[in-house]
């Protein structure tokens, strides 16, 4: 792997990777984190509006045909901490995808029509999340784990926010985190002059960094039970706890502890719950680290009378782990290590890595993750669950 940073400030990672692919992926470090209350959104509508329209390219299908029509793959996506573009090409288009990409980035119309009607198309989305329980669960946790931190806010934003956006907003959020100083450029495959290329189609002037957030979360010490009921029939439960940010010794261990409890179908999640007990269709963990927060979670579709039978047997099992095996243990770090590298196969998940390790502090920390995966101990694993799972918040929306 390779990093350039130009005159201008646009950072720049690169990695080879044989293949006939390459993938081009850029990333403003900007989410809905860095959001004021009256801006709650605007860097996930930011994000749409950049597919609408440049002087080159006046609207989105000639935006997105110039990629499709080569067979390419072009998308993007926003979360709290970050919003990425990126496209994946033959590696014999690897110039039109960088033109294509930096035309985005820097030359958008943001044009009142496109504007208006792309309100209705976030809002609709806005809609089809709130409407959709294996999704809006994850923002009631969110929601209900925090109190003091941003990522308490879905990345969605407000619907009268939107509503209320103005061009000259959007304009100046825009141009305030998206200068070449707040992006950083990935590039994963057997491409050449690469460094030339990405020079010829950013060449604009850096702007001031914006500044970074910095909010202290209260520990939690008690537990939430959050509940809402909705004309459903399954009943979505979430049990979530905070932890730690990526950059923090005991990530490492969190995700060997999401390898025993949430791998496939055999972490004790989904062995106890559903395979031994039958009372869940839909049942596993994630552990969420990022650059300012972090949290682990165990969710379960369930029939309603067995939330309390359920929320037993995911405390038991945390429980459990105090007294995790050798063996256990072994198998959950191959079983990261082999998930891991099965990932960076492909060269988009490369690239998103690659951004992801930059913003949470070096992006060659990820050639030292599985070491430090290796490294864990069963005492560890005691230790980390004593110091973040005594509470939890308890998210339910409650079926029929």
């Amino acid at each position: 792997m390779k990093k350039e940073v130009l005159g201008n400030g646009l950072t720049v990672l690169f990695e080879e990777k044989k293949g006939n692919s390459v993938v081009v992926e850029v990333m403003a470090k900007v989410g809905s984190n860095n959001e004021l209350k009256e801006e709650a959104g605007i860097s996930h509508f930011i994000e749409h509006m950049l597919f609408e329209g440049t002087e080159k390219r006046p609207n989105n299908w000639l935006i997105s045909n110039e990629i499709e029509k080569v067979g390419g793959e072009f998308n993007a996506y926003t979360t709290n901490e970050r919003t990425c573009f990126y496209a994946k090409v033959a590696k014999k288009h690897f110039a039109l995808s960088l033109e294509v990409i930096a035309d985005i980035m820097k030359n958008s119309l943001f044009k009142l029509e496109d504007i208006k009607r792309e309100k209705n198309v976030v809002i609709k989305e806005i809609d089809l999340i709130n409407d959709e329980p294996r999704y809006y669960q994850w923002d009631l946790l969110q929601r209900s784990l925090f109190s003091k931190h941003p990522s308490k806010n879905p990345v969605y934003g407000d619907k009268k926010v939107i509503r209320n956006l103005t061009r000259e907003k959007l304009v100046d959020y825009f141009n305030k985190h998206y200068g070449v100083n707040n992006l950083v450029v990935s590039i994963v495959g057997d491409v050449k002059n690469w460094k030339k290329l990405v020079k010829d189609n950013f060449n604009v002037v850096g702007k001031k960094t914006p500044k970074k957030i910095n909010v202290k979360e209260p520990v939690l010490k008690s537990n939430i039970i959050k509940k809402e009921k909705k004309k459903i029939v399954n009943t979505y439960m979430v049990c979530g706890f905070k932890t730690c940010i990526t950059q923090h010794p005991d990530a490492y261990v969190l995700e060997v502890i999401n390898g025993v409890l949430g791998r496939g179908q055999s972490g004790r999640m989904f062995t106890e719950i559903r395979a031994k007990k039958g009372l869940a269709y839909d049942v596993g963990t994630q552990n969420i680290n990022e650059s300012t927060y972090g949290y682990f979670s165990v969710y379960a579709t369930i029939d309603r009378v067995n939330i309390k039978k359920v929320k037993s047997l995911i405390l038991r099992e945390i429980e459990k782990l105090k007294d995790l095996k050798d063996k256990d243990l072994r198998e959950a770090k191959n079983y990261v290590e082999g998930s891991y590298l099965l990932d960076l196969e492909d060269p988009q998940k490369v690239a998103d890595q690659m951004l992801f390790w930059e913003q949470v502090g070096d992006y060659r920390l990820m050639n030292s993750y599985l070491k430090k995966i290796r490294t864990v101990t069963s005492k560890d694993v005691k230790r980390v669950v004593n110091k973040y799972f005594k509470h939890h918040a308890l998210v339910i929306i409650e079926g029929k």
